[in-house]
Parts: C-alpha cells; sequence; structure tokens
C-alpha cells in the first residue's frame, strides 16, 4: 500500500491542477482526496510541490536489439524510459535481424518480458528486411499483438508495395507509421538545405524531400481506406500538408512530433556538433514555430522522441558519415518542462495529452489516468528543482544527446508501476 501526500494532479482534460492525496492498495488507485489519514501499514510518499503525471508513453524508439547492442539493449533502453519518466514504449523494426516476421517478433517480446521493467510493445515491417520489395510476415506479426506497421530508418519506395500493404493489413485492423523521404533528394541526410548546409559546405537534404513522402503516402492510405500515421515532422510545410488532408475528414492520418523538432534548429550544429545530426535534419526558426503551431491546434497527435542511440565512436566521426539520432527517452520530458511549461507556452495538460494518453490510444492500449479504480502507473515531477544530464545521470547505454552536461529545470522524482516503485530519488 502507497500513501502519496500533498500531489498537484495533472489531466489531459484541464491545465489546472488538482490538489489531492493519492492511496494505491495492490497497484490500484483506490482512493483521492485531500487530507487522507494514513492506513496501517502505508508507505507514505511526500509529493508537496510536485506534479502527479500519468506515466509517458513514447511510441517511437530505437533500442537496437537484436543486432546492435552496443548501443543500446531493451534493458537499458527501458531503464532510461523509467529515468524520464516514460512507462511504455514501442521499438521501431530497424533491428538486424529486421523485426519482420512472427518469429522476431517473438523474440524480442521474450527479451522485453524477462529483461525490462515497463511494458515494451514492438512495431514491425512493412517489407521483408526493410528492402522495399517483398511484404513481411504481416499476419503472423498480428497474431502476437504488432500493431504498428513501419519501415522506419527507410521509406517504402516501392509506392505500389505500399499500397498492396494498405489494402491487406488495413483489414487486419493494423496500420501503417511512415519515415517520409525521397531518397534521391534527401542525399547525404546530413543537415537542412539552407544557410547552414553552404556555410559548412556539406550538402544538404532539403525540406521537399521529406514533404513530397508525407503527401504521397497520405494519398495511399486514402486510396486504400487506412490509416497512416507521419512519423518525426520536421517542416513547416509538411505539418501545413497534414493539416489541410486532416481537414477533408476522408482519411485517418495522424502524425508525430519530436522534441528535438520542436526545440533545435540546423544553426545549433555550429562547428560540426554530430550531436545535432539527425534525419530528418534541424530545420529552421520558422520551421520549429510552425510544428509548435501544429501542436497546440492539435496537427500532431502526439509527441515521440525517435530514441536512437549511437556509440561515442560512431559519434565522433566527421559530420557527413557519422549515424543520424540522438537519444530522447531521459532527457524528454524535462526539457519540455524547462522550454514549454515553465515558461507557460503550453500546460501540463498539452504533455499529458500528447506524451501519455494519445500515444495510447493510437496502440489500441488502455487509458492511463489518476482516477479512482485505474492501476497505478505515474510519475511525480518536480519542477522547482534543477536535473543536469551528465553521462552518470543517463541511463541509456548511449549519450548521443545535445542535453549532455546541460542543466534544465525540473526532475523525475518517483515512477510508480502497479505496486512497484520503479525510480525514487
Amino acid at each position: 500500500m502507497i500513501l502519496i501526500q500533498h500531489a498537484l494532479i495533472a489531466s489531459e482534460e484541464s491545465p489546472n491542477l488538482l490538489a489531492a492525496d493519492v492511496l494505491i492498495e495492490n497497484g490500484v488507485i483506490s482512493r483521492i482526496e485531500a487530507g487522507m489519514a494514513v492506513p496501517e501499514g502505508a508507505r507514505v510518499i511526500d509529493a508537496r510541490g510536485r506534479v502527479m503525471l500519468p506515466g509517458m508513453f513514447d511510441a517511437h524508439v530505437h533500442f537496437r536489439e537484436p543486432g546492435f547492442e552496443a548501443k543500446e539493449t531493451i534493458a537499458t533502453g527501458a531503464e532510461a524510459a523509467i529515468n524520464g519518466g516514460v512507462t511504455g514504449v514501442v521499438m521501431m523494426p530497424n533491428t538486424s535481424p529486421a523485426i519482420d516476421s512472427g518469429t522476431v517478433v517473438a523474440n524480442v517480446l521474450d527479451i522485453a518480458k524477462r529483461t525490462a521493467r515497463i511494458p515494451v510493445y514492438t512495431s514491425g515491417c512493412v517489407t521483408k528486411g526493410r528492402h522495399g520489395k517483398e511484404l513481411a510476415g504481416i499476419d503472423g506479426m498480428r497474431a502476437l499483438g504488432v500493431r504498428m506497421l513501419t519501415d522506419d530508418g527507410d521509406t517504402t519506395g516501392d509506392p505500389a508495395v505500399l499500397l498492396r500493404a494498405m489494402q491487406y493489413a488495413g483489414e487486419l485492423g493494423m496500420f501503417f507509421a511512415s519515415h517520409c523521404e525521397v531518397p534521391e533528394l534527401a542525399g547525404p541526410r546530413a543537415l537542412n538545405e539552407g544557410v547552414m548546409s553552404y556555410r559548412l559546405g556539406i550538402k544538404g537534404s532539403p525540406a521537399c524531400a521529406e514533404e513530397i513522402i508525407i503527401d504521397r503516402d497520405i494519398r495511399l492510405a486514402h486510396a486504400a481506406g487506412a490509416h497512416i500515421h507521419i512519423q518525426h515532422v520536421s517542416s513547416k510545410l509538411g505539418m501545413e500538408t497534414i493539416r489541410w488532408w486532416k481537414s477533408r475528414g476522408d482519411v485517418k492520418v495522424t502524425a508525430e512530433v519530436s522534441p528535438h523538432h520542436l526545440l533545435f534548429r540546423d544553426e545549433d550544429i555550429g562547428n560540426f556538433d554530430t550531436h545535432y545530426k539527425m534525419n530528418p535534419p534541424l530545420r529552421t526558426r520558422a520551421d520549429n514555430e510552425g510544428l509548435l503551431e501544429g501542436l497546440l491546434e492539435g496537427v500532431f497527435d502526439l509527441i515521440a522522441t525517435d530514441h536512437a542511440p549511437h556509440t561515442p565512436f560512431e559519434k565522433a566521426q566527421d559530420f557527413v558519415s557519422a549515424p543520424n539520432g540522438i537519444t530522447g527517452l531521459d532527457t524528454a520530458l524535462v526539457s519540455l518542462h524547462h522550454h514549454f511549461v515553465d515558461k507557460r507556452i503550453f500546460g501540463w495538460d498539452v504533455v499529458v495529452k500528447r506524451y501519455s494518453a494519445e500515444p495510447r490510444r493510437l496502440m489500441g492500449l488502455p487509458e492511463v489516468s489518476i482516477e479512482v479504480g485505474q492501476p497505478a502507473d505515474l510519475v511525480l515531477f518536480d519542477p522547482d528543482v534543477e536535473t543536469t544530464f551528465t553521462a552518470d545521470f543517463m541511463k541509456s547505454k548511449s549519450r548521443n544527446t545535445p542535453f549532455l552536461d546541460q542543466t534544465l529545470k525540473g526532475r523525475v522524482d518517483v515512477v510508480v508501476l502497479g505496486e512497484k516503485v520503479l525510480l525514487e530519488r
């Protein structure tokens, strides 16, 4: 039994916080009221001044296992998630072997069950090996609970193959998540085409390389009657394209934005800092502003980190050769508070809706809320203290983040899942 006293409870329904005590019995929230007497035998956690949030859920992470365990394992990725207040994740399938059959899905879920302290779900490939030629073992993956199909890391290049997959898997209750990129336009995938690329003397990747496929894949989903989810949108025009399709009302399209595309831009790359190298690349201040506008409007249904760990050796290469991606699970919630909530750009209700509730709805999972009768799945967040993201603080196996050694306002203090306190600082 756990009694959390003096919490300020956040929900997706209102920016206002409810001051109350929360009692958890047998892993379920049994009472919510102010001034509750301490039951005999209860463990007491004083949450005075701290915000209680439903556990976050990240629908776009790369845990690298199987095949690239030097970067991240399912176990270390799950610990990074807990460290950042995230209590559920969806893995992307660009592992080795790729997650393209029931056999590989079963292996991944078995590893997760044995080694992760939070629920870990996985997506599956659209095509075998993510090669874009032949459909993956879709029904075998569906039978094991896979809902999201994606060749993330690359676009499913052949539109005829993708259309056929949509026509088939849409009937099975599955949906498609698109990494949007025309490779012939994207070039070396190093950085945005613009002033910064010219200054650094590196061929840039124009935003239209992403925007063309955003429109193409939504059109294919429209033709097939399928649900399409657009991943890690980076440009203002990409957001506006999604907004236009949503306004029609005749295609089911959802979309996500990452914290790094909201916060950073190509000029942050400075003197070839590979911690700012990602795909799609960081773009411009105008794109940051457009993406934030889309988040506040609801064009973006969810926030997802695209957590992409790489070893220090890989990121120490020259800018063009270094791999794309940054880690995000350790840092996302604190960075969202520091840059947006604390500055009153948006409230905790937006965080709860876009980084907890909607990602779970996308995956067809039960809602997580702080209400009587609901399973305990919650985070205590202190908005008044600071977090310094040192290498020792981070739980991810990799440290490739622009936030390394930075200090931000806010701290994840406690994570409770069921009867277990997974984290208590």
